[in-house]
C-alpha cells in the first residue's frame, strides 16, 4: 500500500499533490512555502508530473492564474505564506465565490511588520473570512494525509469550494518527519478524476463571475453561506474514508485526555503536541486537566466543540494571532460567540502564545493554566492576555 520514509514535511506535501496527480500549478516562492513548489516545479521538469507549472511574478498573478485554470476544469494547487496570502488578498474571494475547487498550502507565518519570517497565524487569521474550508495540521504525516483528502473534499460536486491547508511555517515546513506514504493506485482510487459541471470553453461560452445588481447579491452570498456549512459533512465524510483506507482518523475537534477534565486548553497547529507534553506531566501529577484540539476552522464546528467542551468549568483558548483593537483574538472571539446563546458555558480565557515564531514550551503552557486558573478564581482582570511579554 505504501512504505515509511523520513522526509522534509514541505517535500511530503509536494509528493501529496503529486500523487494527486494535480494539473495546473501556479506559484511564487516566499519562505517558508518555497521548498513546496520549488520540488513540485522540478517534478514537471523532469516529467514526474504531468502538469502545467507557470512561473508568476506575484502572489496576486498566482491566484489569478489558479481561476482561470480552474475555470477550464484542471485540478489546480498553490502554495503561499504571509505577505504573499495578505497579496493574494483580492483575489481569494473571487474564487470562492467562483466555487473553483483549488487548493493551497498555507505555510503559516507572522505579518510584517516588523518583518518576521517567523510561525504565527496571523497571516491566516487575516484571511478568515474570504469563504473557503480551511484546516490546521498538527505534523507532516498530517500535511501529506490532508493535501490529498483536500482535492476530493474541494472537488466534490455538492461542495466545489477552494480549500486550504493550514502548517506552521518553518516548525513543520522545513523539518524531517517520518511519513507512511501510500501508493498512486491507492490514491487513484480515493480520488477520482475532476470532471467539472462548467468550464470556460471557446466552444461553448459561458460567463463566470458576472456583475450582480443589489436585487440579487445578497441571495448569492446566502447561498455560499449555506453550502460551506454543508460542506462539513462531505468533510467528515472524505477523513472517514482516508480512515478506513489508512487506519489515520481525522476528527473536526480532537480530545486529549479530556476525561473528567474540569480545565481544558485549546489549541490549532502544531503546539497541540507541545500541549500534549504538559498534560501529561499534570494529569500524572493529579491535576484534571485535558486538550482539546481544533483541526477545521472554516467551516467552523459549532456542535463538535459544544460538545468536547460540555462538562469544562474553564477553558483556556490558546490563539497565535493578535485581532489589533479588538475584546478577544480570533479564536476566542469565535469560542465565545459559539456559545455565547447556551445557558450553561465554561468560563474561557484567552492567552495569545508563541506570536513570530517565539518558541512556547510544555512549561510555558503549564505556567497558562496555573495563571488562568488563578485568573478565574477572582475574576479575570482584562479580556486576554498576551503571554511572555517583557518589561
Amino acid at each position: 500500500m505504501g512504505h515509511r520514509e523520513g522526509m522534509e514535511v514541505s517535500i511530503a506535501v509536494s509528493h501529496a499533490v503529486q500523487l494527486a496527480r494535480a494539473e495546473a500549478i501556479a506559484a511564487y516562492p516566499i519562505t517558508p512555502q518555497t521548498h513546496i513548489v520549488e520540488h513540485l516545479s522540478g517534478m514537471v521538469a523532469n516529467g514526474d508530473l504531468e502538469a502545467e507549472f507557470i512561473n508568476v511574478e506575484s502572489e496576486h498573478s498566482a491566484m489569478s492564474a489558479c481561476i482561470g485554470m480552474s475555470a477550464t476544469g484542471a485540478r489546480t494547487y498553490t502554495a503561499t505564506s504571509s505577505q504573499g496570502l495578505a497579496l493574494m488578498h483580492e483575489i481569494l474571494f473571487i474564487a470562492s465565490a467562483l466555487r473553483l475547487p483549488i487548493v493551497m498550502t498555507v505555510a503559516n507565518r507572522a505579518l510584517s511588520g516588523p518583518l518576521s519570517i517567523w510561525n504565527d497565524h496571523s497571516d491566516i487569521m487575516a484571511a478568515k473570512d474570504i469563504g473557503w474550508i480551511q484546516i490546521f495540521v498538527e505534523n507532516g504525516q498530517e500535511a501529506f494525509d490532508h493535501t490529498i483528502m483536500a482535492f476530493k473534499i474541494a472537488e466534490n460536486s455538492n461542495v466545489l469550494i477552494p480549500t486550504i491547508i493550514n502548517m506552521d511555517g518553518f516548525i513543520l515546513t522545513h523539518v524531517v518527519e517520518a511519513h507512511n506514504f501510500v501508493d498512486q493506485d491507492m490514491v487513484d482510487a480515493f480520488l477520482p478524476g475532476y470532471h467539472p459541471r462548467h468550464t470556460l470553453d471557446p466552444k461553448y461560452p459561458v460567463t463566470m463571475g458576472a456583475f450582480a445588481m443589489p436585487e440579487i447579491y445578497t441571495e448569492v452570498k446566502m447561498k455560499h453561506q449555506v453550502t460551506l456549512m454543508n460542506s462539513y459533512e462531505h468533510i467528515v465524510k472524505v477523513w472517514q474514508e482516508w480512515g478506513d483506507r489508512t487506519g489515520r482518523r481525522y476528527q473536526p475537534v480532537e480530545r486529549y485526555k479530556t476525561e473528567g477534565a474540569k480545565t481544558l486548553l485549546l489549541t490549532m497547529g502544531c503546539l497541540g503536541e507541545v500541549a500534549e507534553i504538559a498534560v501529561d506531566e499534570l494529569r500524572a501529577a493529579g491535576e484534571a486537566v485535558g486538550l482539546v484540539k481544533l483541526r477545521l476552522w472554516r467551516p467552523f464546528p459549532f456542535a463538535d466543540l459544544r460538545q468536547a467542551l460540555a462538562g469544562a468549568d474553564l477553558v483556556i483558548v490558546c490563539d497565535r494571532a493578535l485581532s489589533p483593537g479588538g475584546a478577544a483574538p480570533p479564536v476566542l472571539a469565535e469560542l465565545r460567540s459559539a456559545f455565547y446563546p447556551l445557558s450553561s458555558r465554561p468560563q474561557m480565557l484567552g492567552f495569545i502564545v508563541g506570536l513570530g515564531g517565539r518558541d512556547v514550551s510544555p512549561e510555558n503552557f503549564k505556567d497558562i493554566l496555573k495563571r488562568a486558573q488563578e485568573e478565574s478564581s477572582h475574576g479575570p482582570t482584562q479580556e486576554f492576555y498576551l503571554y511572555g511579554v517583557r518589561g
